[in-house]
């Protein structure tokens, strides 16, 4: 069995922290940090680290920080960051409800099955570039487990059907082992019953593939095989992906998407005889650094604490875990179990994490009142943001969440706890059904998706 993938990059910390007890607890449930941690730095600081040896390397990065090879221009603010968070969970959650439907009716002929099989891809945030074709062409992908397609734009591609992008189209005229799919094959009819097809193309020859994202951006084009480089050496064969010939939509400096979710078109199943479905990330904050992918589960797991993990009902794109408790600062805060019962999304490409309305409603009152001491920025959408302007430090309060099999998380303090000063947590919406689990609050963690053990890991101050 080949290796499987690892790079562990240390994350540099610009200013220190310094843990503290809440009074009388005796437990380090607050944490000082320097309000420079905030500011995305000018320079990409990493230091590298191998924890599993004879592996690949895949750097995970913030597609607006600074180890982004293709940075972004425009960072969002956080209102933005915010409004692109619930546009995808909006569309996430209507999915969801008609799969509840579908279960409820036991009826095909009356539910609707959503056209748009992707989500919002404006809101992720974070990139790896790796190598398409033979000779390799570097491809700058977000990350999404979210998603199963994965595509890159193609040339020949004109202004007017491919977006601008900084790294060279790639060209299948001139790759060695590029194979279009054939139309008809069982590879192509599987897109169809998955709602990715679009027919046969080029004199019905080819198989046709379509995406729409929930944003409303899009792509279509040829479904291919191809070489796929992870890292020098490490290379996937026969690695099925959307050759996209035609976009639209909202883009910005990215080259086309690696789909992490659980149905047969990820690149998990694809190469799941090679790793058994398994694949682990860290994602780094924003100010600085580097985290990484790999593909394939570590020989020895003891550093991770595992919570079950399942589809979302039947639907296999999604992993869902199940919440049970949330402290702030070192408090339990008292939430009945049975609003945890739809369980949460883990999607690395959702920012903010999206609680049902009753855990919510404690968790900002908790926090408020542990951070009563720094002043509230005027909100007209009720956002939690603080104004820190002439502090060089402030006083974080830890928060944590506590899954199904009794595994406790300490989220990151403040990058898996604040993102520009706001508190990244907010309301799932009408549908309290379901939550979802962002990526700010993964940042520093290692996520192993051991699928076929059923169980997600958490690995702390990874990245």
């Amino acid at each position: 069995m080949a290796s499987p993938l690892f790079l562990c990059i240390l994350l540099v910390v610009f200013g220190s922290y310094v843990s503290i007890s809440a009074a009388g607890d005796g437990k380090q449930s607050f944490v000082v940090v320097s309000t420079r941690s905030f500011q995305t730095q000018d320079v990409c600081s990493t230091s590298t680290g191998m924890p599993r040896p004879n592996g690949g390397a895949v750097p995970v990065v913030h597609r607006h920080g600074p180890c982004a090879k293709s940075q972004s221009t425009d960072k969002p603010s956080f209102a933005e960051a915010l409004h692109r968070s619930r546009v995808r969970t909006d569309y996430i959650m209507s999915r969801a409800l008609t799969m509840q439907e579908q279960e409820q009716e036991q009826d095909e002929d009356r539910v609707s099955i959503p056209a748009h099989l992707g989500t919002s891809v404006d809101s992720q945030e974070y990139v790896v570039t790796l190598g398409l074709g033979t000779p390799a062409v570097e491809q700058v992908v977000l990350l999404d487990t979210g998603s199963d397609l994965s595509w890159v734009q193609c040339a020949p591609c004109n202004s007017t059907g491919c977006y601008r992008q900084k790294d060279p189209l790639f060209d299948p005229r001139k790759s060695s082992t590029y194979v279009p799919i054939p139309c008809g094959s069982d590879v192509c009819n599987r897109l169809q019953s998955d709602h990715f097809d679009d027919g046969c193309t080029n004199d019905g020859t080819q198989c046709g593939f379509r995406v729409e994202y929930g944003d409303g951006s899009k792509t279509k084009g040829v479904y291919s095989n191809e070489a796929l480089t992870l890292a020098p050496g490490v290379v996937i064969n026969d690695f099925h992906f959307g050759c996209g010939y035609k976009q639209g939509g909202p883009n910005d400096n990215y080259d086309g998407l690696l789909g992490l979710g659980g149905a047969p078109e990820s690149l998990p199943v694809q190469t799941s005889a090679v790793y058994s479905g398994a694949f682990s990330y860290c994602l780094p904050p924003v100010s600085s650094g580097t985290g990484f992918l790999a593909l394939g589960a570590p020989t020895n797991t003891s550093a991770f604490s595992f919570t079950p993990i399942t589809p979302l009902m039947n639907y296999d794109t999604f992993y869902t875990v199940k919440l049970t408790g949330i402290s702030v600062g070192g408090k339990q805060l008292r939430i009945p179990r049975k609003v945890f019962e739809g369980g949460m999304i883990v999607d690395c490409g959702n920012i903010i994490t999206h609680l049902p309305s009753t855990p919510y409603a404690k968790l900002e009152s908790a926090f408020r009142a542990a951070m009563a001491a720094y002043p509230l920025l005027p909100s007209d959408e009720g956002d939690i943001c603080y104004n820190f302007t002439g502090y060089t430090n402030v006083t974080v309060p830890k928060v944590a969440l506590t899954f199904s099999g009794g595994v406790t998380v300490d989220l990151d303090v403040p990058n898996g706890v604040l993102l520009d000063g706001c508190l990244a947590f907010t309301e799932s919406g009408p549908d309290d059904s379901v939550g979802i689990i962002g990526n700010v609050q993964m940042r520093t963690l290692e996520m192993l998706y051991d699928v076929s053990g059923g169980r997600l890991g958490f690995r702390p101050v990874a990245c």
